[in-house]
């Protein structure tokens, strides 16, 4: 995977590789975050074969100091990595560590006293609700050329993010069958698990795609498809987003995951609770859904600076 097994030593390249195997088997990790994963070693074990001259073994990560390891993040930066990227790669490697410790391979102290960088502080830009609604509605750029039954799927999967505040990925991956269900049954990050309930809108939009749809639907298999009949792609939504942008006059924070942000928005200011929102999204922490009450912190006083009338 990614380079890591032939940049480190024999002895190097099988604790990486248990570790890998590890995130798929213990922590239920998606291929594609334990993917990334294996690219971020790639990376440190080929800055390693540079900066100690030969293919890094377990006695050299045993023995790493805390220069080392900057040293790298330093290379990374010059490189144009961002810091978002640079803390998941730390956060890596001392997955990494923490494994080899616990299996008794190897240990090394040094990589505990690495500060993570600081992430900018970002708080996420919902659409308002008008604006939120006539995205989901998906009609705006249909034409007589366009198939009523494509203008329904892309309505029922822009409804199924702010209606149901779903990952783009969740929303492509329904079935016929899990999508008559209510609640839903979605299966997100880290393969968890999650009830969210189907409101009216959403059931419609649901049900006007799967009586439109001239394809033939597999119970069990993604039910959006394209118009070749191969499963939808998310490219393809990204695109439509961005073409409602442009017939909408929308910012370009409108995306297709700005729906699930507004549906979480939108809940908490009319009045939702906080971990009612938590169990909606699939968040594993309550303080990754807290950032919702900044924005609607922001969304009032912005308000209020609209509506006082002194200056």
């Amino acid at each position: 995977m990614s380079g890591y097994a032939t940049a480190f030593a024999p002895d190097a390249a099988d604790a990486a590789s248990r570790w890998l195997a590890s995130l798929r088997s213990e922590r239920r990790m998606s291929p594609a975050t334990i993917e990334a994963y294996a690219r971020d070693l790639g990376q440190f074990a080929a800055f390693l074969a540079d900066h100690l001259g030969g293919a890094p073994t377990i006695s050299d990560l045993e023995s790493l100091t805390v220069s080392d390891f900057r040293a790298f993040l330093a290379r990374r930066r010059t490189g144009g990595a961002v810091s978002r990227s640079l803390a998941r790669q730390l956060s890596a490697l001392r997955g990494f560590y923490r494994h080899a410790e616990r299996t008794g391979r190897f240990r090394n102290a040094a990589i505990s006293a690495l500060q993570s960088p600081k992430l900018p502080h970002a708080v996420p830009k919902p659409l308002s609700v008008a604006a939120a609604r006539t995205v989901a509605e998906a009609d705006a750029l249909a034409d007589a050329d366009t198939p009523r039954w494509v203008v329904a799927r892309d309505s029922a999967v822009l409804t199924l993010l702010y209606a149901c505040g779903l990952r783009i990925s969740e929303a492509l991956a329904l079935t016929p069958t899990a999508a008559r269900g209510n609640p839903l049954s979605i299966t997100g990050k880290g393969n968890k698990t999650r009830l969210v309930p189907v409101i009216p809108a959403a059931r419609a939009a649901i049900d006007d795609y799967l009586a439109r749809c001239p394809l033939s639907l597999r119970p069990h298999e993604p039910m959006f498809r394209g118009v070749r009949g191969g499963p939808l792609n998310a490219r393809n939504i990204q695109l439509l987003i961005e073409r409602l942008r442009g017939a909408l006059g929308l910012p370009e924070t409108a995306t297709p995951h700005a729906l699930r942000h507004s549906f979480a928005t939108h809940l908490l200011g009319n009045g939702a609770d906080l971990r009612v929102i938590q169990e909606l999204l699939g968040h594993a922490s309550l303080s990754t859904t807290q950032i919702y009450t900044e924005v609607n912190r922001a969304h009032l006083l912005e308000q209020y600076r609209k509506a006082h009338p002194r200056p």
